[in-house]
């Protein structure tokens, strides 16, 4: 239960803020972003919106700042004359790449601003960009959008991060606490691999023109494909203590030689989260510990441990060409944020094509991070990557997971994360050259 001042804070939160009947739906949707984002702090006590739990993750109360600073600087402070600012210097604490004052690693020894003041924050901005887009006419609404969905994809991609690093936290807690209590569980069967063939030849791939979409999503191009073959669904839990099983984790001829020293470094022997008690694999979720299912899709998996598991089975990982050709031509459907179930689930009935491209948990694909070709060079604005993606050598993955909000997700979109990163929902599906 809150405490006192966070419970009222929360109480004035569970009022929805329905935008007037004229409003755009571009103002409705910022508005149920914003409270999709404050509803996942509802399990929270006010000890939790500070934990850090290494220098990688952020307080649960920064994603809540950062992302509002977000709106304040593109929308307010740089259109309208006489805003003022809720607090003239939030922007050396949440501004993201602006943030220079700040070490990252910093974030969570912050015990001012209070809780109560980043939640007046949020709620100060909101009412400052719900009263910009009321007042703007037709011209300044259709110029105020792009900088709008820009700010409320942004703002999607904290609500996954606040989950991944918040799992992390509980943990990395000896009573290994739940977030939430486990959602009843979706009927599903494991199904066999089978391999679907996918489309060859010259293929396009990137953002279609029109759409919105981020920078490294552009522009639309054509690549040229090898014959190939997809799997049918998601590697699975079992698959990867079959790995483990076979000393997969000892054997340094199936891993990349900086993925080996790293993970006899840090002592990798299973997936993160993972763990051996009582004479049974036990994984931490966001419903605390539970037994393994070996059903489910594999998580939390790093770029050099999904490429040592495609090399032992045979195959290897798909690119993210091969990936994107193929679920442009799927329905965007699956287990995403608003199934509230928060962990990958079994792939559910037999489909003629590739299962579980969307959602569920993001795809490590082969693909390092490049700038497509045509890529206009120019000042990257701040939040226009993932905040976890700070390295030269970040691999590209894709689909979504069981923690992306659906209306996030487009078959164009690219997640990048630095190889060795395994505190995100991250799995993977192979590949393999056409037989």
């Amino acid at each position: 239960m809150l405490p006192p001042p966070l419970a009222q804070t929360a109480a004035a939160r569970s009022t929805p803020r329905r935008p007037a009947d004229h409003a755009s739906p571009l103002l409705a949707l910022f508005l149920e972003t914003r409270e999709a984002t404050e509803a996942l702090c509802e399990p929270l006590s006010s000890e939790d919106f500070l934990v850090q739990s290494m220098p990688a993750t952020r307080p649960v109360k920064w994603h809540l700042a950062h992302t509002t600073y977000l709106f304040e600087a593109a929308l307010l402070i740089a259109r309208l004359r006489r805003y003022r600012p809720f607090h003239p210097r939030f922007g050396c604490l949440f501004g993201g790449w602006e943030a220079k004052e700040l070490d990252r690693s910093a974030c969570g020894l912050l015990s001012r601003p209070s809780i109560e003041q980043v939640f007046s924050y949020r709620r100060y901005v909101d009412e400052q960009v719900e009263r910009l887009l009321s007042d703007a006419d037709e011209l300044e609404a259709a110029e105020l959008a792009e900088s709008l969905l820009f700010g409320i994809s942004h703002e999607q991609r904290h609500q996954e991060a606040m989950l991944a690093d918040l799992l992390h936290a509980f943990w990395r807690n000896p009573l290994r606490p739940e977030y939430r209590p486990p959602a009843p569980s979706r009927p599903g069967t494991s199904l066999p691999l089978e391999w679907k063939a996918g489309p060859e030849g010259l293929c396009s791939i990137g953002a279609p023109d029109g759409d919105f979409a981020l920078e490294h999503e552009r522009p639309r191009h054509r690549v040229f494909l090898q014959p190939f073959e997809l799997a049918s669904r998601l590697v699975t839990n079992g698959e990867l203590l079959a790995f483990v099983s076979d000393a997969g984790y000892r054997r340094p001829e199936l891993w990349q030689p900086e993925g080996w020293r790293i993970a006899r470094a840090e002592g990798w022997s299973a997936p993160l989260y993972w763990e051996r008690s009582e004479g049974r694999w036990m994984q931490m979720t966001l419903a605390g510990m539970t037994a393994l299912d070996e059903a489910e899709p594999a998580s939390h998996l790093s770029w050099f441990e999904a490429d040592a598991f495609a090399r032992w089975s045979g195959a290897r990982l798909p690119t993210e060409a091969e990936w994107e050709t193929v679920a442009s031509t799927m329905s965007l459907s699956g287990n995403f944020l608003e199934s509230e179930l928060l962990r990958p689930t079994v792939a559910d009935g037999r489909a003629d094509a590739p299962a579980q491209l969307f959602g569920d948990v993001w795809e490590w694909t082969a693909s390092p991070f490049v700038p497509y070709p045509g890529t206009r060079q120019g000042p990257a604005r701040p939040g226009a990557h993932d905040e976890d993606a700070q390295a030269d050598n970040c691999r590209v993955l894709r689909g979504g997971s069981c923690a992306t909000p659906q209306g996030h997700m487009r078959p164009s979109l690219r997640k990048l994360l630095a190889p060795e990163a395994r505190w995100h929902f991250t799995g993977l599906r192979l590949a393999r050259e056409r037989r």
